[in-house]
């Protein structure tokens, strides 16, 4: 039988590393940009277009390269980084396994320009799936150009497997942003289809922060900062009032190298226990400094991933850094008494030195109980100050309505309506009522119907607005004082993404100035909701629906503003507003169950409640 084991050919070989390594542009972008840094540059140029495909360019004005270093930068395996094992445990720079260049120039055209400092004359290599097609002298600028064109050229199924140029611009962008959090020292640019995105001046961590996500970050971040034996702590974390619903901004950067640690996002969250929401999640940019012996980084081709020695000790220092942080900036309560010193600054006397008993005055004719025809009522009554928020617009459905089949009830009197879907006979308005401001109790003649009143809510409006978007009709509320929003370019570039979505449910966006844009329209159902409150929030909920793989944006936006428009619990109701939300629940498609997974509503026969009362129970 013949031998069947044989080596690999070199490009087979490269494309299968590049599978590793490079798994979209935004990869490429990322190994370039480290190279750069690890040059020594204080200068970094990052040029796209669209969003990689066609090309991706990095110029720097680091110490370049010889010819020979040139050539061998291409080469599996090659690297100045390290000599020998013992090595990797004292790495101090970014790149260092000699494998980006070599897997990118597999799967593109790479065109490489480079020039020592003090060389006269540069070299210039072109390269087409890992063949070198030329090598020569050049006239270049001192430092390094490297230009990455038609990626994934030669292996069209993984090119096939990239998103919209949107989205794969947005992993640019956070690549970009990982990179420039840690070295404000360094300028960045970054220029996507001949438009500057960002334009980054060297500068202060804060600086560069504001520069990247927004002015409004200049009031939300809290310093933190610790020096240890065993790490070194410094960089933000958030106020707890600007926190999130999903995991955007959270940075963790081991000597300046962005990582993923759940284990030290653990003890991030330990540290703002009880001063967030249980959705929310803590926002921060933390710099932890350690000595290389201390961690292995050669765990994961993308360096992402961390081994410490004493990781228990670097969890402990974090937690308590951050909660004396947020203590010293009355965040939580502090145990220091000179930061509540101000406390005890009132004045003991009056400015005249008179000392007075103070007075109360009250209105012996004063009744609670009594209302404005003079007579008395019960102090359980619900309908006292029913909280009515313009119910019998938000339930409006259309005349057209495809629910016509539906038993209503009668808008003139109100008598009675029939659910045929769970089998029940005659209710009247006479006999709903609110339970804890939460639930609807609806007595029927076969029993009893239980409501969870913001679930059905939900529903209700989901469907709406669902049934809105297939119809192509645009229902919109104009905003009589536009709002203008101000945003990080990630997240500009996310609301470019499902634009179209928003306007089509009735949201009307204008772009104002870079990373902003002007909100002259709501959804009809947010009228006298706050725009800007409301539109964060929906990009907020999309994050988080791409983290769970969820690509339908149409539903993501419809939850979204279910979500946040339905009525929470403890508003008062109406019969009349219980019978309408009611009507309105069993007209939807699919009216026994919640959006977010779960029941709207629960039946119980009459027999079930009867059978509570027999003999023996």
């Amino acid at each position: 039988m013949p031998d069947i084991i044989e080596l690999l050919p070199d490009n087979v070989a490269n494309q299968i590393a590049a599978g590793e390594v490079i798994q979209r542009p935004a990869s490429a972008a990322k190994e370039l940009l480290e190279n750069a840094l690890d040059a020594g540059s204080n200068s970094i140029k990052l040029v796209v277009k669209d969003a990689g495909r066609t090309l991706i360019q990095v110029i720097d004005n680091g110490q370049g390269m010889s010819e020979t270093d040139a050539r061998m930068s291409f080469e599996r395996h090659a690297t100045s980084k390290i000599k020998k094992a013992d090595d990797l445990f004292s790495l101090s720079t970014m790149g260092f396994r000699g494998e980006a260049l070599a897997s990118i120039a597999a799967i593109a055209s790479v065109e490489l320009k480079t020039k020592k400092v003090a060389s006269e004359v540069g070299t210039l290599l072109l390269l087409e799936g890992s063949e070198i097609k030329k090598q020569e002298v050049c006239s270049c600028a001192e430092g390094t150009s490297i230009s990455i064109k038609n990626l994934f050229y030669n292996v069209p199924a993984r090119r096939n497997f990239l998103k919209s140029d949107n989205v794969e611009f947005r992993h640019i962008v956070e690549e970009f942003q990982r990179v420039a959090i840690p070295n404000p020292e360094i300028s960045f640019v970054l220029i996507h289809n001949g438009s500057e995105v960002f334009n980054l001046p060297s500068g202060s961590l804060k600086q560069r922060l504001i520069a990247l996500f927004g002015k409004t970050y200049n009031t939300r971040l809290i310093p933190v900062e610790e020096e240890t034996d065993i790490v070194d702590i410094k960089g933000f974390v958030i106020k707890p009032e600007f926190a999130k619903k999903t995991r955007g901004d959270q940075y963790f950067f081991l000597n300046d190298r962005f990582i993923k640690s759940p284990y030290l996002h653990h003890a991030v969250t330990a540290a703002f226990e009880n001063l967030l929401p249980k959705e929310n999640h803590a926002g921060y940019f933390l710099m932890l400094y350690v000595q290389p012996n201390s961690i292995d980084v050669n765990i994961h081709p993308t360096k992402t991933e961390v081994k410490f020695e004493d990781e228990k000790a670097i969890y402990a220092f974090l937690r308590s850094t951050i909660k004396k942080s947020l203590g010293q900036f009355n965040i939580s309560p502090s145990i220091d008494f000179d930061q509540e010193a101000h406390l005890y600054n009132m004045p003991i006397k009056p400015s005249d030195g008179v000392i007075r008993q103070p007075t109360i005055k009250v209105d012996k004719n004063y009744n609670p109980f009594e209302n404005k025809s003079g007579s008395n009522v019960g102090v359980g009554n619900d309908r006292i100050n029913s909280n009515k928020k313009n119910w019998d617009k938000m339930y409006d459905f259309e005349p057209e309505s495809e629910i016509s089949s539906m038993n209503y009830v009668d808008k003139e009197n109100q008598e009675e309506f029939v659910f045929d879907d769970i089998n029940t006979d005659f209710i009247r308005k006479d006999q709903v009522f609110q339970l804890h401001t939460k639930y609807l109790i609806a007595q029927y003649k076969l029993g009893l119907l239980v409501i969870d009143q913001r679930r059905a809510h939900k529903r209700v409006l989901f469907e709406r607005i669902v049934k809105n978007q297939k119809s192509k009709k645009r229902l919109s509320q104009k905003e009589l004082f536009p709002k203008s929003l101000a945003m990080s370019t990630a997240d500009y570039l996310l609301v470019q993404e499902i634009k179209g979505e928003l306007e089509g449910i009735g949201f009307e966006l204008q772009d104002e100035t870079k990373n902003t844009y002007l909100i002259t329209g709501v959804p009809a159902d947010a009228a006298g909701v706050d725009a800007i409150e409301l539109l964060e929030g929906i990009v907020d909920d999309y994050k988080q629906s791409l983290q769970k793989l969820d690509t339908n944006k149409d539903n993501s936006i419809a939850m979204s503003i279910a979500n946040r428009l339905a009525i929470k619990v403890g508003v008062k109701l109406s019969s009349e507003e219980i019978i309408q939300l009611i009507n309105d629940l069993l007209a939807c498609e699919t009216p026994g169950m919640n959006i977010d997974g779960g029941k709207t509503y629960v039946v119980f026969p009459i027999n079930q409640i009867e059978n509570c009362f027999r003999d023996g129970i």
